[in-house]
């Protein structure tokens, strides 16, 4: 093979190794994002059902000051129930006693209802507490793993850049020029496999004599679509099954 070829291919795999890693190096800030987004949105189930809780045990102890005050109110209208002189006055108070007992019920209802709310939410609220203690755990460890893969990665990216470095270096000046500039062009992928009389990247049909010429992996030879310098590799032999 071309000795500037093989370097070239070297490189190219140095090359978008480098990127893979600096590629997915560069999601971990989005990935920290998302860890502390799902967390935060437990907190906030959590925070609601608590909030939802404490609404309603409000709610309950204000239904039952009022309950104490109407109760002091029936006492108060009962009491005066014996000192009206008159059928009419003693009707309207019986009334107005009335109305205050609908109120009454009316209170003791709202209660209830909020105590048996405020049971069902305490159920809910500790089911809240549950998970978010799970996903408090499950972010540890992904935020660790999250750190524990970052570190590898920077220890990844400066291995492969000392590597695409020193391949680099080996390449005559014009020819790493060349792969520069169909990189920049192809989206940093300068070197493909040309199989099957096509180049593997672009995918377009290679002339006859062309293709036969860069089998021989003598020459640098670019494909006439895409421009990327073309390489040769036999298959695998194809093994007989065994008798």
């Amino acid at each position: 093979m071309n000795p500037d070829l093989e370097r070239l291919i070297r490189l190219q795999r140095a090359e978008s190794d480098l990127r893979r890693a600096e590629s997915e190096l560069s999601e971990v800030p989005r990935r920290r994002a998302d860890l502390e987004s799902a967390l935060t949105a437990e907190r906030s189930r959590l925070d609601a059902v608590r909030q939802e809780l404490a609404g309603g045990q409000k709610a309950r102890r204000q239904h039952e000051g009022e309950l104490q005050d109407l109760e002091a109110k029936r006492s108060r209208l009962k009491g005066q129930l014996m000192e009206v002189k008159t059928n009419k006055e003693y009707t309207a108070m019986l009334h107005e006693i009335e109305g205050v007992e609908r109120d009454i019920r009316a209170r003791e209802d709202l209660i209830l209802s909020e105590m048996e709310r405020g049971e069902s939410l305490g159920v809910e609220v500790k089911r809240e507490e549950e998970a978010f203690k799970q996903a408090e755990d499950r972010h540890r460890t992904e935020v660790r793993a999250v750190d524990e893969r970052t570190g590898a990665l920077d220890e990844q990216v400066r291995r492969l850049t000392a590597e695409r470095d020193a391949i680099a270096a080996t390449v005559r000046e014009a020819v790493r020029d060349l792969f520069h500039r169909v990189a920049r062009l192809r989206g940093g992928i300068a070197v493909a496999q040309a199989q099957d009389g096509m180049c593997q990247v672009c995918h377009v049909k290679l002339r006859l004599q062309l293709y036969a010429d860069l089998k021989r992996n003598e020459e640098i030879v670019q494909c006439p679509a895409c421009n990327r310098i073309l390489f040769y590799e036999p298959p695998p032999p194809v093994l007989s099954p065994e008798p």
